[in-house]
């Protein structure tokens, strides 16, 4: 199955996370990485899987390189039945409440458009010791993602 990874960022953590994803799977799929602010909306494919990979900017405000997908879904929400996602964010637990906000943002958008979560949401705390990509790495050698393309 055709992995598609998107990531919003301020800083570059997020881009790194990604790559560190895709560079876990693409042994086992094909995979595409993608800045979500070069990726249309209406690319969204149900025959894909997708993985949101979002770092959290400020009090709790997605960033700037997410924002233009977030506008698109609530412009023009498309429909994403069937749909399989995942998600991986990054954020700080100085931040309390808004630790990770921006992955759930995004993944409270494509919900609302009809797609389905699954695996555990990755939380990355930039507070800790452990670098965004080893724990994303590690985080998508659990996902259960089908080899193969279902009709």
């Amino acid at each position: 199955m055709r992995v598609v990874v998107l990531f919003g960022t301020e800083m570059g953590t997020a881009e790194a996370a990604a790559d560190s994803i895709a560079d876990e799977l693409s042994s086992a799929h094909e995979v595409s990485v993608y800045d979500m602010t070069d990726f249309d909306v209406d690319d969204l494919d149900a025959h894909d899987f997708h993985i949101i990979v979002c770092s959290t900017y400020g009090d709790g405000d997605l960033p700037t390189s997410a924002e233009p997908f977030s506008d698109a879904l609530d412009r023009r929400p498309p429909r994403l039945t069937g749909l399989r996602f995942a998600v991986f964010g990054l954020g700080d637990t100085v931040y309390g409440d808004t630790f990770n906000r921006g992955g759930e943002i995004i993944a409270e958008k494509l919900i609302a458009c009809g797609a389905t979560q699954a695996g555990e949401h990755g939380r990355h705390d930039a507070s800790t010791e452990v670098r965004a990509r080893d724990m994303a790495q590690e985080w998508a050698a659990t996902l259960d993602i089908p080899t193969l393309v279902s009709a």
